[in-house]
């Protein structure tokens, strides 16, 4: 009878052990698909954090780039107007110039057309003086 009893605690024990065995195995198990699980969420969490943080840093990055593409519309359009008002500045010199040059030359012409209209004048005042003396 003890020898059965032993027996049975034995068997018990093993049978106890084998259980023990399997639901440490399937405890196991399931700590490592609940770890599997864990990483999965970290791996996406830390996914969503880089695609975050490119986005942001594209945003960024598009940001002072049109930055960048305004103030140099804005130095163009400066560029473009300081040099209009100098090609401005030196047409209106080149033309205050011209102009000079031009009413010198017509002075020229104007003395030079008095002074021939003077000397027909001067023949033709000789030429009445002797057809008078003539006549």
């Amino acid at each position: 009878h003890e020898r059965e009893h032993n027996r049975e605690i034995s068997e018990l024990i093993a049978k106890h052990k084998e259980e023990m065995e399997k639901v440490r195995a399937e405890l196991h198990k399931e700590q490592q698909h609940v770890l599997d699980e864990l990483r999965q969420q970290m791996v996406t969490a830390h996914k969503a954090e880089v695609e975050q943080a490119q986005l942001q840093s594209q945003t960024l990055h598009s940001l002072e780039l049109e930055a960048l593409r305004l103030s140099l519309n804005n130095m163009h359009t400066s560029q473009l107007e300081l040099t209009q008002s100098n090609l401005r500045k030196e047409k209106e010199t080149a033309l205050v110039e011209l102009r000079e040059m031009l009413n010198d030359k017509r002075a020229q012409e104007v003395a030079i057309l008095q002074s021939r209209h003077q000397l027909e004048w001067e023949k033709i005042k000789e030429q009445c003086q002797k057809e008078k003396d003539d006549l």
